[in-house]
């Protein structure tokens, strides 16, 4: 059966300031399919969606909605034409109910009064349709991200969108969030509504994508059905390289224990966690969300307090009581959330990197300028961010060069023991490369690595050792040469532990 195109952008082009975001670009938007735009950070995927939700205007280039050409000059206009974005930062009212948010502007109204008996009833109708658990009444701000991701889903909904565009919807989500997600996408599509879904997990893409478009520097690549390619093929299109490549993991010489761990519990949390780190190993540590992977980190760094145990760096015993203590113990810690709790994303680059270095650059609270400079354009060449300049505001990059400057932060620093929290989520395929070249060389350097991940090929692909969790407990330390995926899932839901 030929497929029904609800949108086609023709030959669209667009540029900022003289600099080409867009050129030439097609792409097509199937009714009841999910329709997969990938590439790169900085390949225009956005730019070209927000075209199509009317924040952008082209500068040349058709818009045909139903086989009509259009001009969508605001998003107003996109939602007339039954055109709604779902962006990766939420944009919900938090001390407002879910009725609410999901009728804010569009309120309905009995004889020009707000008609809450028929909003509420009517918004509950949708909740139950896709069985969230979610009741009309509830405030935005008392439901989990996943919850929340779902209320702007259902906004688009209410909205009779015939295409909703998902901007890494599943970024923040849990295993159990994301099943409920690929769940009520499976509903809109039966509904023949066109889902648009932007994502970086490969894992994701092939398991609900019918279509998938690849876009590579501002230019359209080409469009195959999920069923004609693999993730090799797709990899290729997007950088030019083979998706070996991305795991560029190399023999290191693995040298003394510098971090040893024993019997570590907090109640509730985790118990009688116990390992060992060595230099220039990386330990991934892999487990399914809630497993505790986390929360050990972060009492290593000194951010909780244990109730029992013991830590030993280099042969001594240390007790690290804030943060501070495990820097002046020679431990980093690179967040899961970058842009949360690594970055202040209204700072520039320079002044994200050198606040961990005060120690350096600086004396008696005075900065010495060319000190800060000469290690700032230093990190910004080895870590190669993709900069006009130091002065660039941290929030301004794109999510690989974000992650860059976190590492920067303590990379220039003499460290012992790195501890990574998902170091390559949210970045793209080429990106993920690089930070795991970075990986590889701090591993040469003698630096012990605990990588934590979500991603199974990359515990593979870069880990000396696998430490597995469940519920709070270590499962497992398997060698990862010859460890399947398999092997490592069976530790971390505990079957035949």
């Amino acid at each position: 059966m030929e497929e029904k195109y609800y949108v086609e952008m023709k030959h669209i082009t667009k540029s900022f300031g003289g600099v080409h975001a867009l050129r030439d670009v097609s792409f097509r938007i199937a009714s009841g399919r999910v329709n997969v735009l990938i590439g790169e950070n900085g390949a225009g995927k956005s730019t070209l969606m927000k075209i199509l939700a009317g924040a952008y205007h082209e500068d040349s280039g058709q818009i045909l909605i139903d086989g009509k050409e259009v001009k969508i000059p605001n998003s107003q206009s996109a939602l007339e034409q039954g055109i709604v974005m779902v962006y990766q930062e939420l944009n919900l009212v938090p001390g407002m109910t879910v009725m609410d948010n999901l009728y804010l502007g569009v309120e309905k109204a009995r004889g020009g009064f707000l008609d809450k008996k028929t909003a509420r009833l009517a918004a509950q109708e949708l909740l139950d349709m896709y069985n969230l658990g979610i009741h009309a009444d509830d405030l935005i701000e008392d439901l989990n991200v996943g919850k929340q991701q779902m209320i702007e889903i259902i906004k688009a909904v209410s909205k009779d969108a015939k295409v909703i565009v998902m901007d890494e919807p599943t970024s923040s989500l849990s295993q159990k969030e994301c099943e409920e997600l690929f769940d009520m996408i499976e509903t809109l599509t039966q509904d023949g509504v066109g889902i648009v879904y932007i994502s970086h997990r490969m894992e994701e893409i092939f398991r609900i994508g019918d279509y998938i478009t690849v876009m590579r520097d501002g230019e359209y690549i080409g469009d195959w059905s999920v069923k004609e390619i693999d993730q090799n093929f797709l990899v290729q299109q997007m950088v030019g390289r083979e998706i070996s490549q991305m795991f560029p993991k190399e023999p290191v010489p693995i040298g003394e224990t510098v971090l040893k761990v024993e019997n570590i519990t907090k109640e509730g949390v985790f118990e009688n966690v116990s390992f060992d780190l060595k230099r220039g190993e990386i330990l991934g540590m892999a487990g399914l969300i809630g497993a505790g992977r986390t929360e050990v980190a972060l009492s290593i760094f000194g951010r909780y307090k244990v109730d029992s145990g013991d830590i030993w760096l280099n042969g001594e015993k240390v007790c690290i009581s804030n943060p501070r203590s495990a820097i002046v113990h020679r431990i980093a810690y690179v967040p899961e959330d970058r842009k949360g709790q690594g970055l202040d994303l209204n700072s520039r680059i320079r002044d994200n990197i050198s606040i961990s270095n005060m120690d350096r650059v600086g004396q008696g609270g005075i900065v010495n300028t060319g000190k800060e400079n000469e290690l700032v354009e230093e990190m910004i060449k080895i870590l190669r961010i993709k900069t006009p300049s130091s002065m660039q505001l941290a929030g301004n990059l794109s999510g690989g060069n974000q992650q860059k400057v976190v590492l920067a932060k303590w990379i220039s620093r003499e460290i012992d023991v790195l501890i990574l929290d998902e170091p390559t989520r949210g970045v793209d395929v080429g990106a993920k490369e690089e930070i795991h070249k970075l990986i590889i060389k701090l591993a040469k350097k003698g630096i012990g690595i605990i990588m934590i991940s979500s991603e199974l090929p990359e515990v593979l692909g870069m880990s000396d050792r696998i430490l597995v969790m469940h519920e709070g407990k270590v499962t497992g330390i398997l060698d990862a040469e010859g460890v399947t995926q398999e092997a490592v899932m069976e530790k971390a839901t505990a079957v035949n532990v």
